[in-house]
């Protein structure tokens, strides 16, 4: 088959980033803040790894997720289109290229822009989560900032944009304790995202993250991965932030911090397992995605995400939790892309 795969490359040249506003954040130096404006973005590496994979049996043309993206794909008229792209503008961005192909139809891989659009938006997804009674943290949305002197979501609590992914915008700061620290996050993240804030109750509990390949009853669940936060350094909240994610976990520096298989009882296992495929079918996930799950005081699975764009860098020696699980469960790099692929054709009736 000839096979398109439409991603997003992060720059690698100042030249990418000068028409971009400035951020302004005590986290981050303004480059810093430019790294993080990508930060869901793909590394030529992960790229190069993806059509070295789909290569072994198919013809692959690289489409970047541009502005010339729409007429590339009418031009090539591929038979499916590999779809990695995280979009750039706006919080559908996620949307952009699978609503292209829909319009031109064209097949693609995972989740359709429905999906995509509502999974982004931890407020919708949280929403229908609950309609579904599959448990997550309490939250409140804040669209304009006003000082809150009272809410209803108890202390400590955790504040986020509400339509980010890759920890963007979640640092050591986000979880609050008090409404000074809260009214300071609220107001950061409105200021500096352009979008409301969310505010969730903080769970304490461990925090897992499971790996789904496959479509209706045949989806398979690979192995949990745990994220073993009393490894974390002192100063470092239990948070997978940014901070964790991207600045103290590095090929350079050693941040051994996850566990796979999580060694938990069966009964939990089931329990988080259960919780996932739940919520990938609610959510009408396609193919593949990631959820992390986190348990609240009483020991019960909370969904925190949903991520049907997973991060799958290639490199073993690099935490991405996809491809981790995957090897565990016996299935290298290769093979995943390809079942992954196989799986969004045999859905697109092409084999």
């Amino acid at each position: 088959m000839n096979v398109a795969l439409a991603y997003n490359v992060k720059p690698e040249s100042d030249a990418f980033t000068e028409d971009l506003p400035p951020i302004h954040s005590d986290n981050f130096t303004q480059t810093e803040s430019v790294i993080e404006t990508y930060a869901e973005w793909d590394t030529w590496e992960t790229i190069n790894a993806l059509k070295v994979a789909i290569e072994v049996f198919h013809n692959v043309t690289l489409i970047e997720a541009d502005n010339n993206a729409f007429e590339k794909f009418k031009l090539s008229k591929p038979d499916i289109v590999f779809n990695i792209a995280e979009g750039f503008n706006n919080l559908n961005r996620e949307s952009q290229i699978p609503a292209m192909l829909d319009m031109l139809n064209i097949p693609y891989t995972g989740s359709d822009s429905l999906t995509l659009g509502i999974c982004l938006d931890k407020a919708r997804t949280k929403e229908i989560l609950s309609y579904y009674k599959i448990p997550n943290a309490n939250f409140i949305l804040i669209d304009k900032f006003n000082p809150l002197s009272n809410h209803s979501i108890e202390f400590p609590s955790i504040v986020k944009p509400v339509s980010e992914g890759s920890s963007k915008g979640i640092f050591n700061s986000s979880l609050v304790r008090n409404y000074e620290e809260l009214n300071a996050e609220v107001k950061r993240v409105i200021a500096e995202y352009n979008q409301p804030a969310i505010i969730e109750e903080f769970l304490p509990g461990n925090e897992f993250t499971v790996a789904l390949i496959g479509n209706g009853d045949k989806t398979e669940i690979l192995p949990i991965v745990e994220i073993k936060y009393e490894n974390f350094p002192d100063n470092v909240e239990h948070l997978y932030s940014y901070e964790a994610k991207w600045i103290l976990d590095t090929k350079d520096n050693v941040f051994d911090v996850f566990e796979c298989p999580a060694a938990i009882d069966m009964n939990l296992e089931k329990q988080i397992k259960d919780a996932a495929l739940r919520t990938y079918k609610v959510l009408r996930c396609k193919d593949w995605s990631r959820i992390d799950i986190r348990l609240d005081n009483n020991g019960v699975p909370n969904v925190i995400e949903i991520n049907p764009l997973p991060g799958i860098m290639p490199d073993p020696n690099e935490n991405s939790s996809f491809p981790k699980a995957a090897r565990v469960a016996g299935i290298n790099y290769n093979e995943m892309i390809q079942r992954v692929l196989f799986e969004a054709c045999k859905r697109h009736n092409l084999v």
